[in-house]
């Protein structure tokens, strides 16, 4: 009988440039910079990686590139595509000035980046965001700067995620 390949994502720690910090669900701080995660398909992380990242026409918060700071969130996308052709590109980020966008019909949900914002912060279990997870929208591509890429790793059989029995 045939068993689907199971996956797991974990990024090797390094070290983080100054003035970055890791994971917290605290909001973005305006000014800061920080490590974040877009996941997407082998063949579009290689046109990233060539051509840098483009912003979307649209999608929640509107136009712009959706990011996470949680490794989760991002190694989900883009969904319904098979997780071995799935890749996360680790990227570091300038969030420049920073709204929380909390809750949907917020008046500046897709429009956050006319006021003068460059990141519109998804709160995490604000109820925006089916899973929960904290979600990011940087309005310039510029303000993104690549890292590297993760791919999942394949499950042994008889293994769990954390490699052991």
């Amino acid at each position: 009988m045939y068993r689907q390949q199971q996956f797991q994502w974990a990024e090797d720690d390094f070290d983080l440039p100054e003035g970055v910090g890791r994971l917290d669900l605290s909001a973005p701080i305006d000014g800061k910079k920080y490590v974040m995660y877009h996941g997407t398909t082998s063949t579009n992380a290689a046109a990233i990686k060539q051509s840098g990242f483009q912003q979307s026409k649209d999608g929640m918060l509107g136009p712009g590139v959706y990011l996470s700071r949680d490794l989760k969130k991002a190694s989900r996308y883009p969904i319904g595509h098979p997780e071995n052709d799935r890749v996360v590109v680790v990227v570091l980020v300038s969030v420049g000035k920073v709204i929380a966008i909390n809750y949907q019909g917020h008046p500046l949900q897709k429009t956050w980046h006319y006021s003068g914002y460059d990141t519109a912060w998804v709160p995490p279990n604000c109820g925006m965001v089916q899973s929960g997870l904290e979600e990011d929208c940087v309005w310039d591509p510029t303000r993104i700067k690549r890292f590297f890429t993760i791919k999942p790793r394949p499950v042994q059989p008889g293994y769990g995620a954390q490699g052991y029995m």
